[in-house]
């Protein structure tokens, strides 16, 4: 009991040294509207640059902030136009096909037995492999 006196200093000393701190989980909602709309803009200038169309954007980043993507999407694409700069088709996934079905390879000629039989119903097309999204 002779510490007594020094418990409210104590209690003093934690609050002003946890008053500087960032605590876990209680981040600034500015900072946090900023991030997001650096992230929209960055997106719609990445989805550009690569020749997608704003509304492949859209659904490939269905949490990006619309208005930023397109932002981003639009001083892109007025930076592209002034430096002739062509869309870079990334390596790992598809092209984009501008709105259409991609088709598919015709697959090879087999050789036909003889009297082999082709069913009326036509065979059902391999699944499309999954696509990678960067």
């Amino acid at each position: 009991m002779r510490f007594r006196h020094l418990r409210p200093l104590l209690v003093l000393s934690f609050a002003i040294a946890l008053g500087g701190c960032e605590i876990p989980g209680m981040d600034d909602p500015a900072k946090i509207a900023e991030a997001k709309e650096a992230d929209g803009k960055a997106i719609g200038g990445a989805c550009r640059h690569s020749g997608r169309a704003l509304e492949d954007c859209y659904v490939m980043n269905p949490k990006a902030v619309k208005a930023a993507v397109y932002a981003g999407w639009r001083d892109m694409d007025a930076y592209m136009r002034e430096n002739n700069i062509k869309p870079v088709v990334p390596d790992l996934v598809d092209a984009p096909t501008g709105g259409q079905e991609a088709k598919p390879a015709a697959p090879p000629a087999e050789e036909k037995k003889a009297g082999a039989k082709r069913s009326a119903a036509p065979e059902a097309p391999a699944p499309p492999l999954p696509r990678r999204f960067t």
